[in-house]
């Protein structure tokens, strides 16, 4: 394939990066960073959208490539917004996600339903070096659990219950690219890498039927 077709997502995240794959057009060649043995970039921006941002643009930088960046997390009101923008390392440096989910269900133990609403925020940027080309942003209202669910996903999938009381985890992986946030996102990009990459005019959904 023509490097010409190839984006880089910035990501070492193999749920990530596979999600990215089966969302985007069949035509690119999705790679990563662990594939160009590039390092992750610093991510101290204050919100998921200046995160995605440093992200996609140091990417491309390192790279010279066209890159897809996004910053996403789980904001929880009744932990005023916690874990945000720190939902990969809520439970520090050395946790993963099964330790942030228990850490997760330890905070809100005993919380009734009504104090449980959460949401899913995903901010995905296209950017060449130089400066950012697109962006989206994508949300999905619901709640947290009171225990695990489901053999899909990753991150706090299992824990995130959606309205009709399913957990992520629990959408097939052809559901959950219709209706993720990071899918809501990325769906509203295609166009754009379809016309950087001169992929033509198809129906943007055609990845996801």
């Amino acid at each position: 394939m023509p490097i010409a077709c190839q984006l880089l997502v910035a990501t070492s995240n193999r749920g990530k990066a596979k999600e990215f794959r089966d969302l985007l057009p069949a035509e690119l060649e999705v790679v990563t960073l662990t594939d160009l043995g590039l390092p992750s970039p610093v991510e101290n921006g204050t919100t998921f959208a200046e995160n995605a941002r440093l992200k996609a643009i140091a990417a491309a930088s390192a790279s010279g490539m066209i890159t897809m960046a996004d910053d996403s997390g789980l904001v929880v009101d009744a932990l005023d917004g916690a874990p945000g923008l720190y939902s990969a390392r809520f439970a520090g440096p050395d946790g993963n996600d099964a330790a942030n989910r228990q850490k997760l269900l330890g905070l809100l133990e005993g919380k009734p339903e009504r104090e449980r609403t959460a949401r899913f925020i995903a901010v995905v940027v296209v950017a060449s070096a130089n400066s950012v080309i697109a962006e989206a942003t994508g949300i999905v209202e619901g709640h947290v659990g009171h225990d695990e669910r489901g053999q899909h996903g990753f991150g706090y999938d299992p824990i995130f219950l959606l309205p009709d009381s399913r957990t992520m985890a629990e959408l097939d992986p052809v559901e959950k690219n219709r209706t993720s946030h990071r899918a809501l996102a990325t769906i509203q990009l295609l166009p754009v890498l379809r016309d950087l990459f001169g992929l033509g005019v198809t129906d943007p959904d055609e990845r996801l039927t």
